[in-house]
């Protein structure tokens, strides 16, 4: 049985910037119909090598294969001629502009030759409601601006742009991370379906509940170093978990509120039994007889 090319992969890559060492000794990959998490905490590092993935950053050291081929991009036009379509966590959408506007940003359909070349507005708005629909998504007007969807439909529409435009290779960078629990679910769905579809995504998260389901394979990132890729058949959940947040980390902060559960309930049992004496000794002073047998 052979092992299929991956459609993108990463040899021992690393990113300096001047003295500061972004990402060291990295290497991932990812095939056709796969789902690959990167997991990790803030400033884990997964940002610096999505960039670089997707042509922002040049690695400082290291390869980057795709499709089996030796690859440095030059800049994210270069990323997207080769495939790769990275979907960043603020969208690059206009909130103001439409639907259609948006699918189509900085690729509209003409039709006509020059100097009357104009852009095909009924096409394209055409495709980009059948495209939603594609998703189901049902949008009841494409003109309408973007800033109307909710935060799961604006990812949807950036998703349904970049496999429009034939991306082979799919990078969401943190597409749950600021959604409800529905919205999620709209996005993961889709992420499974891209999956289903043929496509290689690479699915960037801190969120473990929102990977765990959806993905085939972890990558784990911890202050710019991998500490592994794992098989979802090879590590749990309650694993996963454990190596982001670190053992000796969660143990100790365990042991810490323990420590504070312990101290809290003392003093809310000695509490009583102070107030008691207290009040006796205050009663005690302040009766009749009290002061009687003290002029005695």
């Amino acid at each position: 049985m052979t092992t299929p090319t991956p459609m993108i992969e990463m040899h021992h890559v690393g990113k300096r910037f001047g003295s500061v060492i972004a990402l060291s000794d990295i290497s991932v990959k990812v095939c056709s119909g796969e789902v690959m998490c990167l997991l990790g905490d803030n400033g884990a590092g997964k940002s610096t090598l999505i960039k670089t993935l997707s042509g922002v950053h040049k690695p400082s050291e290291g390869e980057m294969h795709v499709e089996g081929k030796p690859t440095r991009f030059r800049n994210p036009a270069a990323a997207l001629d080769a495939g790769i379509a990275t979907v960043f966590q603020d969208l690059a959408m206009i909130p103001l502009m439409s639907i259609t506007r948006n699918f189509f940003m900085g690729r509209e359909p003409t039709v006509g030759w020059w100097p009357f070349k104009h852009i095909d507005w009924k096409f394209a708005d055409r495709v980009a409601h059948e495209e939603m629909a594609k998703i189901g998504i049902d949008i009841r007007d494409p003109s309408q601006p973007v800033g109307t969807l909710s935060g799961g439909e604006r990812q949807c529409v950036a998703i349904a742009r970049a496999m429009y435009f034939g991306a082979k290779v799919l990078i969401l960078d943190e597409p749950t991370s600021a959604l409800g629990v529905k919205q999620a679910s709209v996005v993961l769905r889709y992420i499974a379906k891209a999956r289903a579809d043929g496509l290689a995504v690479i699915f960037i998260t801190h969120n473990v509940h929102h990977a765990y389901p959806v993905a085939d394979a972890f990558t784990l990132l911890k202050r710019g170093t991998s500490l592994g890729t794992f098989r979802k058949s090879e590590i749990s959940r309650e694993e996963v978990l454990n190596m982001m947040a670190g053992g000796a980390e969660l143990e100790s902060l365990d042991a810490e509120l323990a420590e504070f559960q312990r101290n809290d309930s003392e003093k809310a049992s000695s509490a009583p039994a102070a107030s008691t004496a207290t009040l006796a000794a205050n009663q005690g002073h302040s009766s009749p007889q009290a002061r009687l047998g003290t002029g005695l």
